[in-house]
């Protein structure tokens, strides 16, 4: 081995950034909160998002809910539960968020 593979190794060895990392999450990832209404379906839950929107005329806030289908790969969550939702890829007509935290299990009987 010549002088300078091994200069070149010992400078690798001394620098952390030259090691593999994992990639970081996207920062500012967009992500919505809401409660879990139906889970009947195989690996799919639906999520109600609740936001207050004020009136153009006059200015009373109004709740309006929006009902998001998520991707639920191992089926952790159930129907009452608060989850966290975030973007992916569109896995079917309706079907492009994934779930990504249950926040608060819901009571169970």
């Amino acid at each position: 081995m010549s002088a300078q593979e091994t200069q070149v190794q010992e400078t690798q060895a001394q620098d952390p950034g030259s090691q593999q990392r994992r990639a970081p999450e996207a920062k500012g990832a967009r992500t919505l909160t809401g409660r879990v209404v139906s889970d009947k379906m195989h690996k799919t839950i639906a999520v109600e998002i609740e936001r207050l929107v004020k009136h153009p005329t006059y200015g009373k806030y109004i709740r309006r809910t929006t009902k998001l289908l998520a991707h639920d790969e191992n089926g952790t969550s159930k129907e009452g539960d608060v989850v966290t939702i975030t973007p992916c890829r569109p896995m079917s007509r309706r079907k492009s968020w994934r779930l990504l935290e249950v926040v608060e299990k819901a009571a169970r009987r």
